[in-house]
C-alpha cells in the first residue's frame, strides 16, 4: 500500500510549531454524530438538544449535529438543532449520493449558518466496497459535491481513510472537490493509522501541490487507535490545517476521536510553541464533559487527561508538599481553567437552599425556583443518609433530575436478601403503566435476583450489554452510580442511577434503560424508523 506522506522530510513537529504565525483555529465538534456512533452511546432527543446548546455556548465553531438520512430521529434532531443554534455553524453528514445530500439540506435549511458535509471512502479497501474504479469515484465526487454546493454555499468534503489513500489519487480527488465547490477539505485518519510527522507533512503537501488549495480550509479528523489522535491533530495544524474535528471526552468508535478538551488545553497551556488560539470558553469544559458522560452512558476514565477524576489529585507526599507550597510545582493548569470548583466544599443536612443554589451554579447548573425546591428535597434526603455531600454527589443528584417524562416503568420498593447462605432473593414492587405489581425472585446474587424480578414483572427480550458500577465519592456511605446498557431488535439504550444503596441504584438504572428502550421503540415505530442507516453502508 502506498504511503501518502513524504518520508524524506526529517523536520520535527516541534520545529514546525515555532514557525507559524498566531491565528485562530476553528473547532468542529462531532460528538452528536461520530461520538454517538460509539456502540451504546445513543442519546435521547432532548439530550442531543441540550448538548448542542452547551457546545454553542462554549464557543464551538461548527456542530456536526448528525446524519439526517440515518433515521427519522436523526433528521428531527438535526433539524431542531439547526433552528435553535445561535452562533455555531450547524453541519449534517451525507454520503456521496444525491438522496443523502437532499435529506441533509432538508434538515439544515432552517439553520442560520448551515453546512453540508459529504464524504466517500477513497482508499483501495474502501473503493472496493462499492466496486468503483478510480475514474468512476472521481466522477461521483464531482457530481455530489456540485449538487451540495448548488443547495448550500458552505460545503465540506472528506475522503474517508485519506491517510491510507494513494498520494496521487488523494491529490486528484481533493482537487476535484475544490473545483466542484467544497470550501472545506477534511482529511480523516479514519482508522487512527498515521503518526504526527506524517499528519503534518500530508496537510503541508496537499496545500503546496493541489491547485486551488490556498483558497479553501483544510481540516483534520483523527482517531485514537494508536493513542496519537491529539498529537496528530496538533501536528496537522502545524502543517497548515485550520479546522480541528473532535468530540467531548474523545467519545467515538473503537478507541475514540480526538478529545476537544485535550487539544484546547494543549493550545492554551503550550501557547509558547503552539501559537494558535481558539474561541472556546475553557471554563465550560468540565460541565459539558459530565453531561456527555451522563447522556452517553460512557463514564470518563479516572486518569483521563484534563477531565478525569484524578487529573488534579496528588497522593505522593512529595507532590502534596510541593503543591501546597506552590501549585505550579506539579500542576501545569488550574482546575478553575476547565470549570472545576477550586474547593470541593462539603455540604450537609444543615445547608440551606441558597448554599445549594450557589454550589449548583459553581458546578454549571442554573436552576429555577421550582426545580431548586425539588432538588433540595432530594438533597436533604441524601444528606440524612450520607454524612457529607460532595460536588460529585450533587452532579449525580442533578443527573437524576434530567429529562423528566412519564415513564411506563418505575421501582416503588425493593428488599433483597444476600450473603454466604443462599438463595439470594429480591422482593420487588414496580409501578407499570400506573398499576402496582410485585414479585419475589432468586438469582446469583442480589443484583441478578433484582434483574430477574424486573423481567418477571415486565417480560422483555432486551439483552444486557453493560453493567457498570462506579463510586461517586469515597467512603462506605458513598453513592454508587450504576450504568446499564440494553439491546433489543437492533436498538440500544442506556440507563443510569445513583444511590447510596448499590442494589437500589442497579434496579433503577435497569428500569431506566428499559424506559429509554421503550421510548426509542415507540418513536421508531411511529416514524417508520428501524435501527437506522450507518455511514458505513454503501451508498
Amino acid at each position: 500500500m502506498t504511503n501518502t506522506t513524504d518520508t524524506s522530510s526529517t523536520v520535527t513537529v516541534a520545529v514546525v510549531f515555532r514557525t507559524v504565525v498566531n491565528v485562530r483555529v476553528p473547532f468542529f465538534d462531532t460528538t452528536l454524530r461520530d461520538g454517538e456512533q460509539c456502540p451504546g452511546a445513543t442519546m435521547t432527543h432532548s439530550e442531543k438538544l441540550e448538548i448542542a446548546e452547551l457546545l454553542d455556548e462554549m464557543g464551538v465553531d461548527i456542530i456536526e449535529a448528525g446524519f439526517p438520512i440515518a433515521s427519522q430521529g436523526d433528521f428531527r434532531a438535526v433539524a431542531e438543532i439547526a433552528e435553535r443554534t445561535k452562533d455555531a455553524v450547524v453541519c449534517g453528514l451525507a454520503r456521496a449520493n444525491l438522496a443523502d445530500i437532499d435529506r441533509a439540506w432538508e434538515a439544515l435549511r432552517g439553520a442560520r449558518r448551515p453546512r453540508i458535509h459529504t464524504f466517500i471512502g477513497t482508499s483501495p479497501s474502501h473503493r472496493a466496497i462499492p466496486n468503483l474504479t478510480m475514474d468512476q469515484m472521481a466522477e461521483r465526487i464531482h457530481e455530489t459535491v456540485t449538487h451540495a454546493r448548488n443547495l448550500c454555499d458552505n460545503v465540506q468534503w472528506s475522503p474517508m481513510d485519506a491517510t491510507r489513500t494513494e498520494w496521487d489519487y488523494l491529490k486528484r480527488v481533493v482537487e476535484i472537490a475544490i473545483r466542484a465547490g467544497a470550501g472545506t477539505i477534511n482529511i480523516p485518519d479514519t482508522v487512527g493509522y498515521t503518526a504526527p510527522e506524517e499528519s503534518a507533512n500530508l496537510i503541508r503537501r496537499l496545500i503546496a501541490e493541489v491547485p486551488g488549495a490556498d483558497e479553501v480550509i483544510f481540516a483534520t479528523h483523527c482517531h485514537d487507535d494508536l493513542g496519537m489522535a491529539t498529537a496528530n491533530s496538533l501536528a496537522a495544524v502545524a502543517g497548515g490545517a485550520r479546522q480541528i474535528e473532535c468530540t467531548i471526552n474523545g467519545l467515538g468508535e473503537r478507541a475514540g476521536n480526538t478529545a476537544l478538551e485535550e487539544v484546547v488545553m494543549a493550545l492554551k497551556v503550550r501557547h509558547d510553541i503552539m501559537p494558535w488560539h481558539t474561541r472556546i470558553d475553557t471554563t465550560r469544559i468540565m460541565n459539558i464533559s459530565r453531561r456527555v458522560a451522563a447522556a452517553s452512558g460512557f463514564q470518563v476514565q479516572f486518569n483521563k487527561a484534563i477531565v478525569g477524576k484524578n487529573a488534579f489529585l496528588h497522593e505522593s507526599g512529595i507532590h502534596q508538599d510541593g503543591v501546597l507550597k506552590n501549585v505550579e510545582t506539579f500542576e501545569i493548569m488550574r482546575p478553575e481553567d476547565i470549570g472545576l470548583s477550586v474547593s470541593n466544599l462539603v455540604m450537609g443536612k444543615h445547608s440551606g437552599r441558597a448554599a445549594l443554589r450557589s454550589k449548583l451554579r459553581d458546578l454549571g447548573y442554573e436552576v429555577g425556583d421550582n426545580q431548586l425546591q425539588d432538588v433540595f428535597v432530594r438533597f436533604k434526603a441524601l444528606a440524612d443518609r450520607k454524612k457529607e455531600v460532595y460536588d460529585e454527589d450533587l452532579v449525580a443528584l442533578m443527573r437524576a433530575d434530567e429529562d423528566p417524562r412519564n415513564d411506563r416503568l418505575a421501582v416503588k420498593s425493593l428488599r433483597v436478601v444476600c450473603g454466604t447462605e443462599g438463595p439470594q432473593t429480591a422482593d420487588l414492587t414496580m409501578v407499570i403503566d400506573g398499576a402496582e405489581t410485585s414479585t419475589t425472585q432468586t438469582g446469583d446474587g442480589p443484583v441478578d435476583a433484582t434483574f430477574n424480578a424486573v423481567k418477571t414483572l415486565f417480560p422483555h427480550n432486551a439483552r444486557l450489554q453493560l453493567y457498570q458500577v462506579e463510586a461517586v465519592t469515597h467512603g462506605t456511605d458513598a453513592q454508587a452510580t450504576v450504568s446499564v446498557r440494553l439491546e433489543a431488535d437492533g436498538l440500544i439504550a442506556t440507563g443510569q442511577s445513583a444511590d447510596t444503596d448499590t442494589v437500589v441504584a442497579s434496579a433503577r438504572a435497569y428500569v431506566n434503560a428499559l424506559n429509554n428502550l421503550l421510548e426509542r421503540r415507540a418513536r421508531s415505530a411511529s416514524n417508520g424508523d428501524g435501527p437506522g442507516i450507518s455511514y458505513m453502508d454503501v451508498s
